[in-house]
């Protein structure tokens, strides 16, 4: 991956390899090998390999280095799962028991890329990295160049450890800042509650104000919703397992109410103005709640959604997925998709309201642009970023990550490595005093400080080193670089002084390799920890398999024989084992005789291990380390085929104006004037659906028999069928009493089936025909309308003819003139506006006023109905084709559509508020001529 010139990796110079010593030496101080390659990071927990084969036992292999994830494709064994279990019964195998092993890498990020390691001099890669006490800090995370400046009188040269909070009894998932108390912060965990803190009187801790609960499984995310007039502290959402929202109050226990729709883990929330809430969700969906209402679903994302942020510019929002891109969304519609990172997008961060942050399981931050450019990309951690936040009233920020530690950036530079005693850190945000809270995998959370004031007793600091010190650290995470304990010195090599704040060194004592980092202000070094062959963590702490996107406690290898392909089998401690064998054994199609056999496999190397008393439909989104492989697929669209372009007849269909009344405002062909005491609103909310009902038959005639006897024989017509088609005609333009008859109908439908470069004036017929009710019952009854509507779509193609844009989007218009076309534009109303929004792109007015229109009239029906998804869509629509639309008459029909929404609907107003439409709208309440736009105008602006 090329790194932008602004990166903060400094360059270096390529230099000659050291000799053994040099290079034991800097082993020693724990930089990695001259000439060595990024270890292989793969194997959670329980990873390991299972041969199945029907005459002989099951055997557990340890895992290749590295090994691609098979992916096979869905096959179904004839026998059900009681049939196989009994089946299973009778050959039962002997599976070799092995404790699950947990290699922390899983998989890992990347090694940095296109950074060659060629040798450094050690003195240059000793980064500072620590406290200026001395109890905190870790290993080098970056390479850079001038040191940071000294610290202010009034700090502490760096964060300190403040506080230590024990309350959860699992791993802390996700963490808020709180409105309510001033100072306090809200925690999730997988203990299936959410706690509120506030600080104590003494100014070091805090106190547990109250424990909430409401999910039936683990939560996993949290953010505060905003005061309003209702709840003037603010409330509190919390996203779970259970694929639910929490809304609590911060006085109460007990959820306020709950939100569902997700249909999977729901793991990021973000709320913005006017009371909006953004949620993602495994199910690779986000969703913008008002309320107690899901106002509006984004799709676009191919995989798992885990990260959400509302931007500061109203109607903006971002989402980052397993799809390792982000998406940004304006007004519920896709405006830009960034690429760049490698691995699944964990983290956002918001800089400013044109940049945010981004953080990813390639180990790597990213700096962005609103407008689509990467600015700069940090590099640090060794393993996977779960969280990042900003410090206030700057641009620094914080991350943690599957390393191990909080690292905190400095005008972007690593500026401070914290190293914690678990090995994932899962969590953190930042008060607004600047101190930073981390949330992790011990079910431990730590504040850290740089008041001098706020810093921990000695005694707390020692007791944070003593607990540092006894962890275990896994080389194989890559954090130490590649590891030859023959190679290292012993205790002797501490003897010498450090040279920098949180330099590490390894050493060898009476067989063990043991890290030390040293501390500037206590002149001494202080062990962080033994270098094991695993991690300290538990299986009931850690260990996260990132597998298709999703986590898992455990993902294991099946071998069928020693000749055929691996498959690979998830598995969480809360899914029922044979439940899990038996899909596996389904969807790969392997011999139902295995069931018992591999179900014995997965519980013995779980040791039949379950955590809370949880439905087996539930999967852990917490635990697992594999190597995350996303899926192959990529998301791609494709418009629909070029309509021929055609040159320009003597009959203009988008010449024709729309016959009203003089004095009604919807007319754009005369100047309506307002009485001059007009108090009375007369624009909204409109109660009947507009149609477009000016036409000149002769001319439509005309101009069909001259492109008739130009049409292939296959098309045209005889003398009899335009002898129907003119009857037809003149019976929907009430020239005539008679109803139209199935004959008139099936010569129209051949007609409008004609090649596009000629089918306008057979367009403009059906456009005409459409409002009489035997027509529109016809064409939008449930035996037509599919083929109806896939007809007038295929016409709103941007490169397209625009005739048969404007007359296909002004025949749907007229489809709302019966129940039956009503209906149908209601049940296809996505599919519908989806394809007619890409019109917006036209330069031709008309074809926008015949889209806010459509637009319009789907105002009146929502009104009608108070569906409040169809609302929020529509409210997207007029807020994208109003960035574009110049034309006066769209506009005010636009205003008209929105004024009829967002009537007797507290809900669709503050959807509104918070898209930022009346910022939109604004600037049309001092335009003169027509009056009736600066009037309409007026009286939305008093509703919002």
């Amino acid at each position: 991956m090329a790194v932008p010139p602004a990166a903060t990796r400094t360059g270096r110079q390529h230099r000659r390899s050291p000799g053994a010593t040099e290079t034991r030496r800097r082993q020693a101080e724990g930089h990695p090998a001259p000439t060595a390659t990024a270890i292989a990071r793969e194997g959670p927990q329980g990873r390991g390999s299972l041969s199945l084969s029907p005459d002989s036992p099951a055997a557990i292999n340890p895992p290749p280095t590295t090994e691609p994830v098979s992916q096979q494709p869905p096959r179904r064994a004839a026998l059900g799962y009681r049939e196989m279990r009994r089946l299973g019964s009778a050959r039962r195998g002997t599976a070799a028991r092995s404790a699950p092993r947990r290699l922390p890498g899983r998989g890992g990020p990347p090694p940095r890329p296109a950074r060659p390691l060629t040798p450094v001099p050690a003195r240059r890669l000793a980064v500072s990295g620590g406290s200026g006490g001395g109890h905190i800090g870790g290993f080098s995370c970056c390479v850079r160049t001038p040191r940071r400046p000294p610290a202010m009188a009034d700090e502490g040269g760096g964060y300190r450890l403040r506080c230590s909070l024990v309350g959860h009894g699992q791993d802390v998932r996700g963490l808020t800042r709180g409105l309510f108390p001033q100072g306090g912060f809200v925690s999730v965990s997988r203990d299936r509650t959410a706690r509120l803190w506030a600080p104590d009187g003494f100014n070091r801790g805090f106190t547990e104000m109250h424990c909430m609960s409401g999910h039936s499984n683990f939560v996993s995310c949290v953010c505060i919703i905003p005061p309003s007039d209702l709840y003037p502290r603010g409330l509190i959402a919390t996203g779970g397992n259970d694929h639910n929202i929490c809304i609590f109050t911060v006085d109460s226990t007990a959820p306020l109410y709950i939100l569902k729709g997700h249909k999977n883990t729901v793991c990021s929330l973000s709320s913005g103005k006017f009371g909006t809430l953004l949620s993602g969700s495994w199910d690779a969906t986000a969703k913008v709640w008002l309320n107690d209402r899901c106002m509006m679903t984004l799709k676009g994302h191919t995989a798992a959604i885990w990260a959400v942020k509302i931007l500061p510019e109203q109607g903006l929002m971002l989402t980052g997925s397993a799809d390792k891109t982000i998406k940004l969304w304006k007004a519920g519609r896709c405006e830009r998709t960034f690429t760049g990172h490698e691995d699944c997008v964990r983290g956002l961060a918001i800089l400013s309201e044109v940049e945010f942050l981004s953080c990813a399981n390639d180990a790597s931050v990213r700096r962005w642009q609103i407008a689509g450019e990467c600015l700069q990309v940090y590099y640090g951690h060794t393993n996977y970023i779960y969280s990042i936040s900003v410090i206030p009233q700057c641009k620094d920020f914080v991350t943690t990550g599957e390393d191990r530690s909080l690292r905190i950036w400095k005008q972007g530079e690593c500026a401070q490595t914290i190293r914690l005693p678990a090995q994932s850190v899962w969590c953190c945000c930042v008060l607004d005093n600047g101190d930073i809270v981390v949330g992790a995998s011990d079910g431990i959370i730590r504040v850290f400080t740089e008041s001098l004031e706020r810093t921990a007793s000695a005694e707390e600091i020692q007791a944070f080193e003593n607990e540092l010190s006894q962890a275990s650290i896994d080389p194989k995470t890559g954090d130490l670089g590649d590891i030859d304990a023959n190679d290292l010195p012993g205790r002797e090599h501490l003897e010498e002084p450090g040279t920098r704040d949180g330099q590490t060194r390894l050493i060898k004592d009476n067989g063990k390799v043991e890290a030390y980092q040293w501390s500037v202000s206590e002149r001494r070094w202080i062990k962080i920890g033994d270098v094991v062959g695993s991690s300290g963590a538990t299986q009931q702490t850690s260990g996260k398999v990132l597998f298709e996107g999703k986590e898992y406690d455990y993902v294991f290898t099946i071998d069928v024989n020693e000749s055929g392909p691996s498959y690979k089998l998830p598995y969480s401690i809360t899914d029922d084992p044979w439940l899990t064998a038996y899909n596996f054994l389904q969807k790969n199609d392997l011999n139902p005789m295995f069931l018992d056999q591999v179900a014995k496999f997965i519980m013995d190397n779980t040791k039949g291990q379950t955590l809370l008393s949880t439905s087996a439909q539930f999967s852990d989104p917490y635990t697992g380390a594999g190597r995350y492989v996303p899926g192959s697929s990529t998301g791609s669209s494709t418009l629909p085929v070029e309509d021929p372009f055609t040159g320009a007849g003597r009959y203009v269909p988008s010449s024709a104006s729309n016959a009203v009344a003089p004095a009604d405002p919807y007319t754009g062909t005369g100047v309506y004037q307002l009485a001059a005491a007009q108090a009375e609103n007369i624009y909204f909310p409109k109660k009947d659906t507009f149609t477009f009902d000016k036409a000149n038959p002769t001319q439509i005639l005309g101009k069909l028999k001259e492109l008739n006897g130009n049409a292939s024989e296959e098309h045209k017509l005889t003398e009899d069928d335009l002898i129907i088609l003119e009857k037809l005609l003149s019976a929907t333009c009430n020239t005539s009493a008679e109803t139209p008859t199935a004959q008139q109908i099936q010569t129209l439908w051949r007609a409008v089936n004609w090649p596009e470069d000629i089918v306008f004036p057979a367009l403009d017929i059906l456009r005409l025909s459409v409002r009489h009710p035997t027509v529109n019952e016809n064409f939008c009854s449930e035996k037509d309308h599919v083929q109806f509507i896939i007809l007038l779509l295929k016409f709103l193609n941007p490169k397209g003819k625009e005739a048969n844009q404007l007359l296909a989007l002004r025949a749907l218009c007229n489809c709302f003139v019966s129940q039956a076309g009503q209906k149908l534009m209601m049940e296809q109303r996505d599919e519908i506006i989806t394809q007619a929004i890409e019109m917006k792109s036209s330069n031709n007015k008309n074809i926008h006023i015949a889209l806010a229109t459509l637009t319009l009239n789907y105002a009146v029906c929502l009104h009608k109905v108070n569906n409040v998804e169809g609302k929020a869509q529509c409210l997207s629509v007029i807020g994208t084709v109003m960035e574009v639309v110049k034309d006066l008459e769209a506009i005010f029909r636009l205003l008209v559509a929105l004024g009829t929404l967002i009537s007797d609907d507290k809900n669709a107003v503050q959807l509104a508020k918070s898209l930022g439409v009346d910022s939109q709208i604004k600037k049309y309440a001092s335009v003169s001529e027509p009056a009736k736009v600066k009037e309409c105008c007026k009286f939305v602006l008093n509703l919002l």
